[in-house]
């Protein structure tokens, strides 16, 4: 029973992460294409606000981003009915923070310092003690 229950708990806790990540990668890629937003701007006002809106949310990379940081809340409502919160929250933020390192440098391109990759490496020092 206890090998389920840690099972359950850090699939919850891993499926929440790997949504967050997947999410925000995604968006960032799909704002990183769009380029600066004052550019899309139609008019001066309120109105010239509709052209970066619009070109946002026809974007296929920011709406199936937006779709996974949704389901990525919806995975977190579970988790935290079935995974005590002093775990779930630190755990969740933890993994996303390392993740995030991981797929800005894989598919994003961006250049992760030696000062980054340390504090990477003290969050997952982080998430052992909290497994304990």
């Amino acid at each position: 029973m206890h090998t389920n229950h840690l099972l359950r708990t850090w699939n919850c806790i891993l499926g929440v992460a790997a949504l967050a990540i997947t999410g925000e990668v995604l968006i960032a890629a799909a704002m990183r294409r769009l380029g600066d937003l004052d550019h899309l701007r139609t008019g001066i006002g309120l109105r010239g606000y509709f052209g970066p809106i619009r070109a946002v949310l026809s974007s296929p990379l920011f709406l199936v981003g937006a779709s996974c940081m949704a389901l990525n809340f919806f995975a977190l409502l579970f988790t935290l009915s079935v995974v005590d919160l002093s775990l779930a929250a630190p755990a969740t933020a933890s993994l996303t923070y390392v993740g995030n390192a991981v797929a800005a440098k894989m598919f994003l391109k961006e250049n992760v310092d030696r000062r980054r990759w340390l504090a990477v490496l003290f969050v997952c020092i982080g998430v052992v003690l909290l497994a304990k």
